[in-house]
Order: structure tokens, then C-alpha cells, then sequence
């Protein structure tokens, strides 16, 4: 876990939720005129941090409306034995539990065995939450993104391997050899963790 210090990132995200919030509430056009130059500079934070295109940026963001909160992304570990079911990104080439954003309407069990099925094939139950992290408080590559990662431990009942427009390959791998991971959706020792949870179901859940 990273310090609690803020970063220039975590000041550039809260700047912008500000300026979102600010024109989610505000009719006064010379407060609403300050909240667009308070977004502007929080873009151009950003862009520096993230050494990203400032227009990018925006397109992120273009559909956000109201108070600006987190995002929500589910992962699914699912065990066989002391193997792990992984799938492999077609974005990056890199691998990581099955997962994705929770969508409106999904109960959040029910988002990750939503996604276990989409992306790999199998059929899952959620047992557990066995964490719920603060993206930004882990050792994850930075993103513009405020993200709360919630890890279901989930219990395979049954399906095949099957590639997804997301996924490209689906496999088993022993916990204590995990190929090359998308380190923005997962890191080894989440992974290795949720096995812990899966050899004492009795553990706390792990937060932020």
C-alpha cells in the first residue's frame, strides 16, 4: 500500500470533481464560468501527470454528469485447487481475474459473476468480498480514474474456457507462478491474497 501523502494526481482528480460538482449545482453563469477554468487547469494537471493528450482527457469525461463520486470495478478469483483462473486482455496482451466496471442495476455479486462468465466462459458464484481497495492507495501505474476495486472470492459451478471482445485466451495458473499481469486491473499480491481468503474462508475482509 502507498503512503496517505496526496499526489499531484490525487489533487488534479479532486479539482476536477470540484469543477463537476460546481456545474452539477450552480446556475450563476460567472460561478459556472470559474467552475470551466477550474476544469480546464484540472485537464491540464492531468495531461502533465499522465503525460496524456489533454483532448483524451476530455473524452474521458464528456458524459459525466452530477456529483462526481469513485468508480466501481469488480474481480473475480476463481480457484482450482491452487490454480487461478485468469484471462488475457486483448488491450495490452496481459493477464488478470476476469473482471470490469460494475453496471447499473448489478447488484455487486452479481456484477462479478457477470463478468467471470463474459470473460472467461465459466460460471461462478460469489462467496466472499474478501477486499475492497482504493485503487490509488496500491502500488497500481497511475490513472485519472478514482477507483474502489472490489475482490469477490467465487466458487466455479461449472462452463468452458471462452474468449470474449475483451479477452483473448483463458487458463489456469499455479498461484505461485502467474504469468505477466495487467498491473491497472490486478497485482500479484491481490491475487495472492484472495488465496489466502480461499484457504481460511474465516479471514476479514481487507479495506482500502
Amino acid at each position: 500500500m502507498t503512503g496517505t501523502r496526496p499526489t499531484v494526481l490525487d489533487w488534479a482528480r479532486k479539482l476536477r470533481a470540484i469543477a463537476q460538482n460546481g456545474l452539477t449545482f450552480s446556475r450563476d453563469p460567472f460561478d459556472r464560468e470559474r467552475y470551466h477554468e477550474l476544469e480546464e487547469l484540472a485537464t491540464a494537471m492531468l495531461s502533465a501527470e499522465l503525460v496524456a493528450p489533454p483532448e483524451a482527457l476530455r473524452a474521458l469525461w464528456k458524459d459525466e454528469r452530477g456529483y462526481a463520486t469513485p468508480k466501481v470495478d469488480v474481480r473475480g478469483g476463481v480457484f482450482r485447487g491452487a490454480d487461478v483462473l485468469l484471462v488475457r486482455e486483448r488491450s495490452d496482451a496481459r493477464w488478470t481475474l476476469p473482471g470490469g466496471w460494475a453496471d447499473v442495476n448489478d447488484s455487486p455479486s452479481g456484477a462479478v459473476e457477470r463478468e467471470v462468465l463474459e470473460e472467461s466462459g465459466y460460471r461462478a458464484r460469489a462467496v466472499k468480498l474478501a477486499m475492497l481497495l482504493d485503487k490509488s492507495r496500491h502500488p497500481h501505474p497511475p490513472g485519472f480514474w478514482h477507483i474502489y476495486k472490489l475482490f469477490f472470492l467465487c466458487e466455479l459451478e461449472g462452463g468452458a474456457a471462452a474468449v470474449s471482445g475483451e479477452t483473448d485466451a483463458v487458463e489456469f495458473f499455479p498461484v505461485t507462478a502467474l504469468p505477466e499481469l495487467s498491473t491497472g486491473r490486478v497485482l500479484a499480491g491481490q491475487i495472492e491474497r484472495l488465496y489466502q481468503h480461499r484457504l481460511n474462508p474465516a479471514l476479514p475482509t481487507d479495506f482500502d
